[in-house]
This record gives C-alpha cells, sequence and structure tokens, in this order.
C-alpha cells in the first residue's frame, strides 16, 4: 500500500510541476513575417535512404520561400543509389537549388550523421547563409515549414528552432509505441522550460533544427558534439551553453516517412541510444529501471492484486495512479489521432521501453551498443580527442 501510495505522489507531482509535459499545446511561437527575408541552407544527411527519399526530398526542394535558399544532401556513404536518386528527383521536382555531395567515412570520434553534417555546413558556408536548416531525409515538409520556421525564430529572437515531427503511426505497433515515445521524450525534457529564458533544461528533435549560422560558428557546431549519438540534445545543449535561445515543439506539417511496421523495427530504433541517454551507467540504469517500475507498473498491479486480495486502500490507489498517467497520455493520443483506449495500455509500452532499455545496456557491454545502419559507434570515453 504504501509502495502504491508513492507511486500516487510522484504521479500527482507529474501532473503539475513536470512543466505540463503532458500539454500538446507547444507549437510554433506566435511570429511575423520579416521585411526582408534571410538566406538559408538546407542541410540533409543521407545514408540508404531510397527508399524514404522519394516522399521527403520533393517537399523541401517545393518550399515556399520568399528568400534565397539551397538544399544540400550529403549521400554519407549509401550503396543504394541513395546520391543519384536525389539529383533525379531534383531534375522531375525542380524548385529549390539542389547539390549532392559524399563526405567519405568519418574519422575515429565521428558518428556518420555528425560528419555528414559537418560536411554539408561546410558545403553550406560558401553560400554564407543567416541560417541553417539541420533535416533528416525521411521528414516530410509543408510547403510553408520554411518559412513558418524563420518567421519564428526572427519574432521571439531565438537561435534554434526545432520541430518533433510527427512519426508515422499506421500499424498496430506504431499506434501502441511511438506515441509513448514522444510522451516519454517530452517527460525527460518538458518543451515549456525549454523555451524559457534562463531554463537550464535544453533539447531539440534532430529532425527538424533550424539554426543562425553564427549561433552554428559560436557553439562549434558540430564538432563540439561530435561523438554524440543523441545528438540533438547534444546540440541544443551546446546552444544554450554558448548563450544561445532554443525552442522546441510539436509539429504541424513536419510529418516522418520512415515506417516502423514491426515491433522489432521500434526496438532498435529505442535500444540503439537508450544507454547513451544514461551516460553508460549502471547505477543511472538501475535506477531508471526502478524508476519505471514503481511509476508505470505499480500502479496496474496494484490495482488488480489488490481488488483481488481485497486490499481497498491499495486497489483504490492503484487504480487512482493508473487514471492520472491514462489521463496525461490522453492529450498525446489526441495529437496522434489515436482511439483513447490505448490511454490505459501505457503502462505495458512503458514495460517495452524498460526492456528496450536494459537490451541496450546489454548490447552496448557486449560491443554492439548504438548500431546504426552498419556502423557501431564506442562511448565517449573510448575514443581519442582532438585538440
Amino acid at each position: 500500500m504504501w509502495i502504491t501510495a508513492v507511486s500516487l505522489a510522484a504521479w500527482c507531482w507529474l501532473l503539475l510541476c513536470q512543466g505540463f509535459f503532458w500539454r500538446t499545446d507547444v507549437r510554433l511561437p506566435p511570429r511575423r513575417e520579416p521585411r526582408e527575408w534571410p538566406s538559408v541552407c538546407v542541410v540533409v544527411p543521407a545514408r540508404d535512404e531510397a527508399a524514404v527519399l522519394p516522399a521527403s526530398l520533393p517537399s523541401l526542394l517545393a518550399q515556399d520561400y520568399p528568400g534565397r535558399a539551397e538544399v544540400f544532401l550529403v549521400d554519407d556513404g549509401s550503396t543504394d543509389g541513395t546520391g543519384e536518386l536525389a539529383r533525379e528527383l531534383s531534375r522531375r521536382s525542380g524548385g529549390l537549388p539542389l547539390t549532392v555531395g559524399t563526405p567519405g567515412e568519418p574519422p575515429a570520434g565521428w558518428t556518420g550523421k555528425l560528419w555528414a553534417v559537418r560536411y554539408g555546413i561546410g558545403l553550406a558556408r560558401a553560400r554564407d547563409p543567416e541560417f541553417l536548416l539541420l533535416t533528416d531525409a525521411d521528414i516530410a515538409h509543408a510547403p510553408d515549414s520554411l518559412r513558418a520556421l524563420v518567421a519564428a525564430a526572427g519574432t521571439g529572437d531565438y537561435d534554434v528552432v526545432s520541430q518533433m515531427a510527427r512519426l508515422r503511426v499506421e500499424s498496430p505497433w506504431e499506434r501502441l509505441v511511438v506515441p509513448a515515445f514522444v510522451y516519454f521524450f517530452a517527460q525527460l525534457y518538458p518543451f515549456r522550460r525549454i523555451g524559457r529564458k534562463g531554463s537550464r533544461t535544453a533539447a531539440a528533435a534532430g529532425g527538424c533544427v533550424l539554426m543562425r549560422a553564427g549561433t552554428a560558428e559560436a557553439a562549434r557546431i558540430p564538432d563540439s558534439i561530435r561523438h554524440a549519438v543523441i545528438d540533438d540534445v547534444a546540440l541544443a545543449r551546446a546552444v544554450k551553453g554558448a548563450g544561445g535561445r532554443v525552442w522546441l515543439g510539436l509539429a504541424e506539417g513536419v510529418d516522418s516517412v520512415r515506417p516502423y511496421p514491426r515491433l522489432g523495427d521500434l526496438w532498435r530504433m529505442v535500444s540503439r541510444s537508450a544507454y547513451a541517454q544514461l551516460r553508460h551507467h549502471p547505477l543511472l540504469l538501475l535506477g531508471t529501471v526502478a524508476g519505471l517500475a514503481l511509476v508505470y507498473l505499480v500502479p496496474p498491479a496494484a490495482a488488480v492484486v489488490g481488488a483481488a486480495g481485497g486490499d481497498t486502500a491499495t486497489a483504490v490507489l492503484g487504480a487512482s495512479a493508473w487514471a492520472v498517467m491514462a489521463a496525461t497520455y490522453l492529450p498525446m493520443l489526441r495529437y496522434y489521432r489515436q482511439p483513447p483506449w490505448l490511454a490505459p495500455l501505457l503502462p505495458f509500452t512503458a514495460l517495452l521501453y524498460l526492456l528496450m532499455t536494459v537490451d541496450s545496456a546489454v548490447q552496448h557491454y557486449r560491443g554492439r551498443g548504438a548500431a546504426w545502419k552498419g556502423r557501431t559507434y564506442a562511448r565517449p570515453g573510448a575514443v581519442p580527442d582532438e585538440g
């Protein structure tokens, strides 16, 4: 009963004191269009993305942007013809100018994505842009996406404006796991706190990051975060550390087209970086497992066991905590246009995430941690630093 009471207290604290993370109304802030539109270079790192590029790249090339804009797609050693497909899509679609470049294999201490981003920013600097848009190859943008991002950055005087792309939710496993992924992210990094002046909370969503070019130089992006597996959070921390302002919210018109039809696909997406989020620390792993169990697994267990065993107090406390949990999840389900009956299933989804996190640690100690698209990255302390 007392453990269940602690779980209920934790949910009351999360409901009221964790930046109202469960609300989904943090969208692009009020904005006004500038008299003169600044120049923008769009950098798209891509590795073996031929399957999704036809659904994403044309949306970037078709941006309705009044100022000067150009797209740089960095083909990071693809074996499926990503670079040539990008050129063909540009020839067919027209729109913004496209440059395709190849950086070669990343040196020790660099992740492949950030090495590609570095190369793309290097190409973009020749155009002397005022803003850089870093976006993933699986992200489709509405025609006014770039225009809205730039206007928001100028109006709010933000150095980084990032939107959490709406992920695909079509398969049964996507419906169960994907909204919870964004829900858990917002719980760790409440969006309202990120944009608040003086707040130390820092995060971004790597699929859509608009950044001032001067800010990238001042924060030494991406060199200062070259080994980061969770590069979007590392980028936001570097920008805030350099005195910059960051805004992050949920997206309208910025959508991921990458499918995760099977549980194994989603499992790999989460487990490749979960232990890195815990800084590869066993004690943090143990604390996370205990915390997930207390907050997400105790309420339904207490409600069922208490009711079956005639322990009314435990059953009521467990049911109350479970109800608060489900209520905080409903706004995210509405945002993803999912039925409300999925809300009480959040403990089962949390159990999956707990197992994914443990598996991430196991793979790390087996030497297969942070593996993605044929590359496995060592923990930062295991690679040589650059002067």
